[in-house]
């Protein structure tokens, strides 16, 4: 059954790779363990922590008081009519978006910051999977927000929930999620195999942060030792203590729940 899950989330995975990017990637699903589980105690296939040419990508369990600021840049007629991550159909007129880390079905309000223009999606998708980009937005959900003609711009996406459709004729409705991991969380800065190399990233870490810490696990019947900082207790602010470890030299850093 295990290995079924394993197959199942690497497909998934395979397929929104050519919904969101160029033939040229290399896939790999990650450990069960490092995976976020559900409150059943069962992770999805699109939870599934996963790397894509190298670079480590955790989906995170809520999207709750999530807010981002970054690059957005848009896809459209020559992915329109593919599967999705989430196994849906992709729509160019619908809108939707892809994001690398947040939970599928989420609705986000995304805000081009260089014109003021404001519109919703629904993510449905992961990507794009280029460092300076946050997110992919449909072709009508960027033609709404001015990004169809420059191709990418600055935008700010906040979180608002799952949609309650509600008596018809009526407002969109939005409800959070059961944030059953809202924190505490850390930030991994690096991975080894020797315990020694573990131990002396983390005092220099320690130095520069005030705190850090080794903790063991096991991917493949390999012990590694993951050297993490900090201690946030909203996505937010890790995110923001991301962006500084990454500009102090730390480029593949990524945030995982404590």
């Amino acid at each position: 059954m295990t290995k079924f899950i394993q197959q199942y989330a690497l497909l998934i995975i395979l397929l929104l790779l050519a919904a969101c990017g160029e033939p040229t990637y290399h896939v790999r699903v990650l450990d069960t363990p490092a995976s976020t589980p559900s409150p059943t105690g069962k992770v999805k296939p699109t939870q599934r922590a996963y790397e894509v040419n190298g670079q480590r990508y955790q989906p995170i369990p809520s999207a709750q008081g999530f807010a981002e600021q970054g690059i957005a840049s848009w896809y459209g007629k020559k992915f329109h009519g593919r599967k999705t991550s989430n196994g849906e159909t992709y729509d160019m007129y619908a809108m939707t978006a892809a994001h690398k880390t947040l939970p599928m079905n989420v609705h986000l309000k995304v805000t081009n910051l260089e014109n003021g223009r404001s519109t919703v999606v629904r993510v449905n998708d992961r990507g794009p999977f280029v460092r300076s980009r946050i997110i992919d937005l449909s072709y009508s959900a960027a033609s709404e927000l001015g990004v169809v003609g420059p191709g990418t711009a600055k935008v700010r996406i906040e979180a608002l929930g799952y949609q309650d459709k509600g008596p018809a004729g009526s407002a969109p409705h939005y409800t959070q999620p059961d944030s059953y991991d809202v924190g505490p969380f850390m930030i991994q800065v690096g991975a080894f195999t020797v315990k020694a190399n573990a131990d002396r990233l983390a005092a220099k870490l320690k130095g520069q942060y005030g705190s850090s810490s080794v903790a063991a696990g096991w991917v493949n019947g390999q012990k590694f030792y993951r050297v993490r900082v900090g201690l946030f207790n909203a996505m937010a602010k890790a995110s923001t203590g991301l962006l500084e470890v990454e500009a102090n030299g730390y480029p593949d850093s990524f945030i995982v729940a404590q």
